[in-house]
Formats: structure tokens, sequence, C-alpha cells
């Protein structure tokens, strides 16, 4: 039943995405198991690993959580972090 669910949640997250962007493959896996060796093992075979950070404003927003830096410093292929984007104009008004 959970591989059901993450299943369903990683096809609504990217819903939309492969008419956007064409060109960019995206490989869509769920994994069981800790996230950091997870995602580090899964870089083996990337062109591009991403990650999200979440992001907490102020000096806190500056750092990383502990999944983005360890896969940061460790996955095998090249690594991109991407915040949340903010609610509201502000964030309506940034790129793709």
């Amino acid at each position: 039943m959970l591989a059901a669910e993450e299943e369903r949640l990683l096809a609504e997250t990217l819903a939309g995405t492969s008419d956007l962007y064409p060109d960019v493959r995206v490989e869509r896996r769920t994994v069981q198991g800790p996230t950091r060796p997870a995602l580090i093992e899964a870089s083996r075979t990337a062109r591009l690993t991403v990650v999200g950070s979440r992001g907490r404003g102020g000096f806190t927003g500056l750092l990383l959580g502990s999944v983005s830096q360890a896969v940061l410093h460790h996955a095998y292929s090249p690594v991109a972090v991407v915040r949340e984007r903010p609610p509201g104009p502000a964030g309506a008004n940034r790129p793709e």
C-alpha cells in the first residue's frame, strides 16, 4: 500500500513537467531505505541528481538539510539543490 501511495505522490509531483520540458528525460523511481544512502547510490547512474531543500529564511535558510548536505558531498554525479518556491506574488514571478 505504501508503494502505491509513493508512486501516486511522485506522479502528482511531476505531472505536466514532461510537457514543459520535453527534452529532459526524468527517470521516476521510488526506493525503500534510508534516504541519504539511497540517493547517493542512485547518483551512480544519474547524469544529474536533484534534491530539494525547504529553506527556512534568514540565516537558517542559508543552511542545507542533512540529506541535501550528504548528497552534495558524496554523490557520484553533479547535484542540483532546489529550494521550494515561496508562495505569493514573489514566488509566482520566479522562472520555472
